[in-house]
């Protein structure tokens, strides 16, 4: 084989080397903008969902400190005595109860 017919050959195979490689980087590319495209999605998606989840927590918050509210006032003496007028009739020694009879 002569020098000229050894660098064609050559020639030959890096033109190949770089084809083959091109194509492998191609696919590599194409897989990897695929996969992004997914995860973007995801991300959106799990944003939305914290966002949910955030808002839920500062309802349930508000309801837990509504909550505490109540239970502080269900334990003074007023929460007693209206709940003792209202649902029982109760009232004082002494003291006058007017009803509205109506029309």
């Amino acid at each position: 084989m002569t020098a000229r017919a050894r660098y064609k050959r050559r020639r030959i195979q890096n033109r190949a080397g770089i084809v083959l490689a091109s194509i492998v980087v191609l696919i590599l590319v194409t897989v990897v903008s695929i996969k992004s495209v997914g995860l973007m999605r995801k991300v959106r998606e799990y944003q939305a969902r914290e966002a949910a989840l955030t808002q839920q927590i500062e309802y349930e918050t508000q309801r837990s400190d509504e909550i505490a509210e109540f239970e502080r006032y269900t334990e003074t003496r007023k929460y007693i005595e209206d709940t003792a007028k209202e649902k029982l009739g109760l009232v004082y020694p002494g003291e006058i109860i007017f009803k509205n009879t109506g029309n």
